[in-house]
């Protein structure tokens, strides 16, 4: 197999394929679950970019979800997800 047939049998993952894995990952540590299920689910498809995934996992906040990362803000909004913990 020539380098040129070996690239035309390569896939890499789109921005929005690693979002996808992001989201399994934290949504699995959010929860205490296995990402396992969640990674074998995913439904990918071809695009010009690369692998999409066609169902992303979708990671819900309750609504008490303001009030536990109260004091992890940082001074432009964003959330410091190394903040100190509790001892």
């Amino acid at each position: 197999m020539t380098q040129e047939q070996d690239q035309d049998t390569n896939m890499f993952m789109t921005d929005q394929a690693v979002g996808a894995v992001m989201m399994a990952l934290q949504k699995s540590l959010m929860e205490q679950s296995d990402i396992v299920p969640v990674l074998k689910g995913f439904k990918f498809r071809l695009s010009e970019d690369g692998l999409m995934v066609m169902n992303p996992p979708i990671v819900k906040f309750d609504d008490n979800f303001e009030e536990s990362i109260e004091g992890s803000t940082t001074t432009d909004g964003s959330i410091d997800v190394v903040a100190p913990q509790p001892e």
